[in-house]
């Protein structure tokens, strides 16, 4: 696959302190692509600077095989959506789309049409007339989505849009992107801290930590199959249990345990026999039964608390190894704390991750 987007060899420095660090990253035409990580993770800075708005230190960032490294931010035709919206308040609806097509020297007849259609795109059509003050925070967010759509930008930069958003809301604005990124084929890069809202809207996702890429790839990838003990624990939750590999065969380890029980395991890295290392196991994917099964993974462990949280039911346990987590299904038996148990959960269900 072509990229659309690239980023080649990328360092950012702030005098001393270094926010990117040496990064790659390419991005196709027509992709949805998340950079996600926590606060300082360099995300936004690397947005920043494909917009134009922040200088690399060196690297060069490609636009459809062109170097843009000095090419103005009006110049690069990029939409650009912020969590604070950035609307005018003194203009219409209308007005504030219209205002990049204005800048644009388009026509008025163009200009009417192409506001019509945007506003359409958005379900806004309704609300031209109105002030942003008279607007709730969503149909404000989508105003801000449709002034960066209207004059059809070659990439859609998002950095953190639906932050400001409550829970509901946020969700709901998540499926209305994803439709149309898919309807109109957008190429969009999208600032996200939060890792459900990654999941739920990229084709990829690609998780920072200090300046650096840790993992990218779909969000089935980076959430099923760990690279990193960081992408472990910052993806969702997750179980990681320490031990050493005893055997490797094929794609699989068995990992001894400090208890002496054993985790036959997937492989996320390269590891060798006799190497400390993680298994990151997923709370859904446990099971618990107060009968041994036949599994190869099955640990003893001892209910200590259970909590009813609507879809499921979180159970937490102790294992002489490592306290474990179990989610399970909201119609599923209650376990007493104080009840003995057995974890069992497959061997393609967890993962070894080199430390």
């Amino acid at each position: 696959m072509t990229d659309f987007i690239r980023f080649d060899r990328i360092n950012k420095f702030y005098g001393p302190l270094c926010v990117v660090e040496n990064l790659d990253l390419g991005i196709a035409k027509g992709e949805f692509v998340s950079l996600l990580g926590p606060s300082g993770s360099g995300k936004t800075t690397l947005l920043m600077m494909l917009a134009g708005f922040e200088r690399t230190t060196s690297g060069t960032i490609l636009l459809d095989g062109t170097a843009i490294n000095d090419v103005p931010t009006y110049k690069r035709d990029m939409g650009i959506v912020f969590q604070s919206y950035a609307l005018f308040p003194h203009m219409s609806v209308g007005e504030n789309v219209a205002f990049p097509l204005q800048m644009r020297g388009m026509g008025k007849t163009e200009i009417a049409e192409r506001v019509a259609k945007a506003l359409d795109m958005v379900q806004l059509s309704a609300y031209a007339e109105r002030r942003p003050s008279q607007l709730s925070g969503g149909q404000q967010q989508r105003v801000a989505l449709s002034r960066a759509l209207v004059f059809e930008p070659r990439v859609v930069l998002m950095d953190e849009p639906l932050g400001a958003l409550d829970k509901q809301l946020r969700e709901q604005m998540q499926l209305d992107i994803r439709d149309l990124h898919r309807r109109l084929g957008l190429t969009i890069v999208f600032v996200t801290h939060d890792q459900s809202e990654a999941l739920t809207m990229s084709d990829r996702v690609a998780v920072f930590n200090k300046g650096k890429i840790e993992q990218i790839g779909t969000p089935r990838q980076v959430y099923d199959e760990p690279a990193t003990r960081f992408v472990a624990e910052f993806i969702g939750e997750t179980n990681l249990v320490e031990g050493v590999v005893e055997s490797l065969q094929g794609q699989e380890a068995t990992v001894r345990l400090p208890s002496g029980a054993q985790i036959v395991s997937a492989v996320s890295a390269t590891v060798s026999a006799g190497q400390s290392v993680y298994v990151s196991i997923r709370p859904e994917r446990v099971d618990l039964t107060e009968i041994r099964g036949d599994q190869l993974n099955c640990l003893e462990a001892e209910v200590t608390d259970s909590v009813y949280q609507g879809d499921h039911l979180r159970v937490q346990l102790h294992n002489p190894s490592h306290p474990l987590i179990a989610k399970l299904g909201r119609r599923s038996r209650e376990f007493s704390p104080g009840t003995k148990v057995f974890a069992a959960f497959s061997s393609g269900d967890c993962r070894v991750i080199a430390p």
